[in-house]
């Protein structure tokens, strides 16, 4: 039997989506370098915000920091910083978001984070800092009236969530914490995102839920990601790959392919905002932005 889903309406006007893209903090300066070359090829396409990861237990603290100073000094984006509960004291977390502020950062990522000893192992709270994400939320909102703060939301639940309704318990005390956006892990069945957007909206949630998109790099690294994270991967996309393992070209090609086609679903029924997971690689991103009639220099055209 097939569960009817309700997307969103198609629009009747349709106009171009907005976007955001994510980076990560670059470990050596060749790493850096080839970041700010993915930067600058994205920058014109004029995304609402650019946010910058946060290791486990704040392993790239400073690394993020710099990288998001930078942004702020050389170039016009927006950006947004990621942060964590793990490992840190409220006062060495309220002193990070304090130093964002004071560099004019206005945006905050805010995230429960991994387990320093590995996703899929026991999370345990700090015994003086924030024990989950809504704390660390509601601080930044105490703190910081001018602080946008966005949140995580799981289509396919959290891995460590008991239930997807527990799940949705979850982001519901982040909203009424003060989260104004959440952004979802990544999905490829849109099905998935429909039936959450059905559930959330059902539970009083009305902060826009924006779908985080995660162009295939490498599909052997994607299913390994995916099952980390507690997301599906369709057959029908393992076979699309198969046999492409050492073929960069087409893979890349059909990455382009499967994620511009499920943007465009997406996009079609009325979704307004994506979140792209870059991977510090702009191609795909390009490519699929280009899909949507997104181009560089505010050169934006119909798609």
């Amino acid at each position: 039997m097939t569960t009817k889903t309700s997307a969103p309406a198609p629009a009747q006007n349709p106009t171009l989506p907005a976007i955001s893209f994510e980076f990560f903090p670059p470990k050596t300066e060749e790493m850096e370098r080839g970041l700010w070359e993915v930067i600058n090829r994205l920058a014109p396409l004029n995304p609402d915000f650019v946010s910058v990861t946060y290791g486990a237990g704040g392993s790239t603290r400073e690394r993020t920091h710099a990288t998001i100073a930078r942004i702020l000094s050389e170039t016009s984006l927006v950006p947004a910083a990621h942060l964590t509960c793990v490992d840190a004291t409220r006062a060495d977390i309220d002193e990070v978001v304090a130093r964002y502020h004071d560099v004019g950062v206005r945006h905050i990522v805010a995230l429960r984070g991994d387990p320093t000893t590995g996703i899929g192992t026991a999370y345990a709270p700090h015994p003086d800092g924030y024990q989950q994400s809504s704390d660390l939320v509601a601080a930044i909102r105490r703190n910081y009236s001018d602080m946008e703060v966005s949140v995580s939301a799981y289509p396919e639940k959290h891995p460590e969530s008991a239930s997807l309704a527990a799940d949705i318990d979850a982001l519901k005390a982040k909203v009424d914490a003060g989260a104004t956006r959440a952004i979802t892990q990544f999905f490829f069945d849109n099905d998935l995102y429909y039936r959450y957007l059905d559930r959330v909206r059902a539970a009083g949630i009305t902060i826009p839920i924006v779908p985080g998109i995660l162009p295939v790099q490498n599909f052997k690294l994607a299913k390994n990601f995916a099952a980390r994270a507690g997301a599906t991967v369709p057959g029908w996309l393992a076979a699309k790959f198969e046999g492409l393992d050492e073929d960069t070209d087409t893979r890349r090609l059909v990455a382009a392919t499967v994620a511009a086609a499920q943007v465009q679903k997406l996009a079609k029924q009325g979704v307004e905002n994506f979140h792209f997971y870059t991977m510090n690689r702009a191609d795909l991103v390009v490519a699929i932005c280009h899909v949507l009639g997104i181009r560089p220099a505010g050169a934006r055209q119909a798609a």
